[in-house]
């Protein structure tokens, strides 16, 4: 069967519009729908897309989204990183996507990778009308997460998050850091494997364009290491897989391991390789059927 086109919509976050792809399911019956959103500092077009396709293809309509402050949504000032916020966007895209045409509400699954897949595992534990979670190479322990950056890169970052604090306090402009960099670079991802991993997901015409800029508000550098998205998770009552990378240098798998001993309905994928192998090649050819899999068991069955 023909897959439908890809189709560009939007909806309301907290009166901003969020950008978002809509890829309607094949066929005409109502259809489970899967919500995805992506990790620290990227949008839609750093390698969603060929999840999506996936999910499709399967069976399932898809809702792909870009926080406020970035990609293609509304918001000033640009790449401001807001844990709240994007959770609240994340509310605002589960509400809109039961209202889309063609789709069942009461099969709807969520979909994040990296700082997205902690999220979900935070979303997972509240009562938001869900059925399912996948939360892909986590980021499920701030602590952990920057115990992971150099001594001092993570006090130069400090220093430039007071340093925006400061700025914000004063109304003017954000500081800005870099997102990702090389090891030595004042920028929140500086392991070995970081630089060159996270580069392979913009597109050319995306970083030309400037729809993708390498920082993010210094402040991130304050809340990220506060951030535990693990703490409600006895309450999770949902199927959640946690897919997990065991090499990951910047999510370490331990927490993600401990947080899914604590879910009831907590299933776990182990994989060898690092925190940006799962986009292309062999490991996402394995890690999108593992999630085909659950999904399809947990939504289509």
């Amino acid at each position: 069967m023909t897959q439908a086109p890809r189709q560009d919509t939007s909806f309301s976050s907290h009166g901003l519009r969020c950008a978002a792809w809509f890829y309607p399911a094949p066929g005409l019956a109502p259809s489970a729908l899967v919500i995805m959103a992506h990790g620290l500092g990227a949008t839609r077009e750093l390698g969603l897309d060929a999840y999506a396709r996936h999910f499709q293809a399967a069976g399932f309509g898809v809702l792909v989204f870009d926080y406020r402050h970035y990609g293609g949504s509304e918001g000033e000032p640009r790449e401001l990183m807001s844990i709240g916020k994007q959770l609240a966007d994340w509310r605002a895209a589960i509400a809109f996507g039961k209202t889309l045409p063609n789709i069942d509400p009461n099969r709807v699954a969520i979909w994040g990778s990296s700082f997205g897949g902690g999220h979900v595992i935070r979303l997972a534990s509240e009562k938001l009308g869900i059925v399912a979670a996948v939360s892909q190479v986590p980021f499920s322990n701030g602590l952990a997460s920057t115990l992971t950056i150099p001594t001092v890169t993570a006090l130069l970052i400090t220093l430039n998050a007071l340093i925006d604090v400061v700025r914000q306090s004063l109304g003017l402009s954000p500081r800005y850091i870099g997102l990702v960099g090389k090891p030595g670079e004042v920028a929140m991802m500086t392991a070995a494997d970081c630089s060159e991993g996270y580069m392979k997901l913009v597109p050319p015409e995306v970083l030309a364009s400037g729809a993708w800029r390498n920082r993010m508000s210094a402040r991130a550098g304050l809340v990220v290491p506060m951030y535990m998205p693990g703490r409600r998770a006895a309450k999770i009552a949902i199927p959640i897989l946690f897919a997990v990378a065991e090499n990951d240098t910047i999510a370490p798998a331990a927490p993600t391991h401990a947080i899914a001993k604590r879910v009831s309905r907590a299933e776990v994928k182990s994989y060898p390789n690092g925190h940006f192998d799962y986009y292309s090649g062999t490991g996402f050819e394995q890690i999108v059927a593992d999630e085909l899999d659950f999904l399809t068991r947990h939504l289509l069955s």
